[in-house]
């Protein structure tokens, strides 16, 4: 029986409204990116004149490097994805192709890392990091991160992995392939979707992270976008410059946006639909 057409109006209105609180801060900071001076306290949501002043100064502050900022944001999150789906596609085979005593034990002690707050773990990353030279190096910030990628990036895969069709892996066997091949020439091609979901999120979960940045990484040369916006500032507690945070902020989610239009094919269920057909 086909629902009421009153409902199915309720629905649509009701996804007009999140999408609309959802999009509307975004929009707002494009909009006030492009102000300057008393415009940006115009009850206008486009200015009457558009000017990227904002944009230019952000890149001249003497205080924040915002352009070196957004390259060591880019290498700590490339190498956190690239980390992470390496180890989680390896820990993925050995739990969920292969049975060893205290498999699920196992997977659910890996869960439960991520139920830890990264408060409660500051104080002892902060000696290790400090322990293995890492200490105020924005490379140094890959260690904690995989604290918060690791655990959701092999749950996942984990699941994906033993979704796959054992003939595959048995006829890979048959043909003399050994557990890497199998992972890379047979695993792999399948578990596209599964990775390109876990890594964008492992991308910008490293890629928004505050808390970290600001405890291990002191050196201004060394730290991340989410710091740098926070760091910015006026001549005074009073002139807070909005239109460079509001331009910053515009910048560091472009990415995030291109990544997510770019990929978002790929993030669907159904892995293994046809793979063994014929």
């Amino acid at each position: 029986m086909k629902s009421a057409w009153y409902w199915r109006v309720a629905l649509y209105l009701a996804a007009t409204v999140v999408v609309a609180i959802s999009v509307f801060p975004f929009i707002y900071a494009v909009s006030t990116s492009f102000k300057s001076g008393s415009a940006l306290f115009e009850p206008v949501l486009w200015p009457s004149s558009v000017t990227l002043a904002n944009y230019v100064s952000l890149f001249s502050l003497a205080e924040q490097p915002f352009g070196r900022h957004i390259l060591n944001s880019i290498m700590v999150s490339v190498l956190v994805v690239a980390i992470s789906l390496f180890i989680g596609v390896t820990a993925s085979y050995a739990l969920g192709r292969i049975s060893f005593k205290g498999r699920g034990l196992l997977l659910t002690a890996v869960l439960a890392v991520s139920m830890f707050p990264q408060v409660a773990v500051l104080a002892g990353m902060f000696e290790l990091i400090r322990f293995l030279g890492l200490y105020n190096k924005a490379l140094g910030l890959v260690l904690p991160y995989m604290i918060f990628t690791l655990p959701f990036t092999v749950w996942v895969l984990t699941t994906f992995m033993k979704q796959l069709p054992k003939e595959l892996e048995e006829a890979a066997i048959m043909d003399g392939c050994g557990p890497w091949r199998i992972i890379k020439d047979v695993f792999m091609p399948l578990l596209w979707p599964a990775l390109v979901s876990t890594g964008l999120l492992a991308f910008i979960a490293a890629w928004n992270e505050f808390l970290f940045a600001l405890t291990f990484v002191l050196d201004n040369n060394e730290r991340t976008v989410p710091v740098s916006i926070a760091l910015i500032s006026g001549a005074s507690k009073y002139d807070i410059p909005w239109g460079n945070i509001m331009a910053a902020s515009v910048l560091v989610t472009i990415p995030l946006l291109g990544l997510v239009l770019a990929f978002q094919k790929k993030i669907v269920s159904g892995l293994t639909a046809g793979a063994v057909k014929g």
